[in-house]
């Protein structure tokens, strides 16, 4: 994995995170869990669980840097409509979670929530075979988890993401930022290259925060033979899903049908 460490310490994490401490109450159909996590701090992670079926495949998905897991009480019934269950992490510092965020922690963590939402859904007696998915920033982690567990991670979604946090912040002019950014892409495309499970990339054809280059990047870069592209025409960043939702769920459907 990269090292962020430089990066953590620098100017230029305000332009990866944007923590909110917004938080709303579960919603009937959902319930909420705690994961310790450690590191220079001791702190928690939330996650909010949305079941639709009990015995239906779950998609663990880490969000955007402006998001927050109570976004996704309203969006998790489309997944519903599709028959998947669907868990939402927190970022350090954002919603319920607690401590700072930070590159290295945001990847620290999703190993471990990982490892927790898994055996959570097993003592409940859910489908604990888990899908993973992020969406901006929450690709950074998303690809982490599908480097480390590739032998037993059945698929993996990326949307409106990226192959490396270093590529982004050039494109932001925000390169000074005293970090090793050629260091960290070299190593995350590296990671990205490990990475052998079946993966479905989507993106907006008007992506002007992280155009479509990024996406067509980690596409031909991911190791993966089992891959699919879908652009969606005419959405941007933070309207894809909606501008093109038939597209998007089928897709993510079809992914986890055929590798269930």
């Amino acid at each position: 994995m990269p090292d962020y460490t430089r990066l953590d310490n620098s100017p230029a994490m305000s332009y990866i995170v944007y923590p909110r401490e917004t938080f709303t109450s579960c919603p009937k159909y959902g319930f909420d869990h705690f994961v310790p996590v450690g590191g220079a701090e001791e702190a928690v992670v939330h996650c909010r669980f949305y079941k639709n079926d009990d015995n239906g495949p779950w998609i663990l998905y880490f969000h955007g840097n402006g998001e927050v897991v109570s976004d996704y009480d309203e969006i998790a019934i489309f997944f519903f409509k599709y028959g998947l269950n669907l868990t939402v992490v927190d970022y350090r510092g954002y919603g319920k979670s607690t401590g700072e965020p930070t590159v290295t922690n945001i990847v620290s963590d999703a190993l471990a929530v990982y490892e927790s939402v898994k055996s959570e859904l097993a003592n409940r007696g859910h489908n604990s075979r888990v899908w993973i998915m992020g969406r901006s920033l929450g690709s950074i982690p998303a690809l982490a988890i599908a480097n480390r567990y590739k032998d037993e991670v059945p698929g993996l979604v990326i949307e409106s993401g990226f192959p490396s946090i270093a590529r982004l912040l050039w494109r932001l002019n925000a390169g000074e930022s005293g970090a090793d950014l050629d260091v960290i892409d070299r190593d995350s495309i590296a990671v990205v290259r490990e990475i052998n499970v079946p993966v479905l990339v989507i993106h907006g054809e008007y992506d002007t925060l992280v155009p479509p280059e990024e996406a067509e990047t980690l596409f031909e870069e991911i190791g993966s033979k089992d891959k699919e592209y879908l652009l969606i025409p005419g959405a941007g960043h933070n309207d894809i899903m909606f501008l093109g939702l038939k597209q998007y769920m089928e897709a993510i459907k079809a992914l986890i049908d055929k590798t269930g």
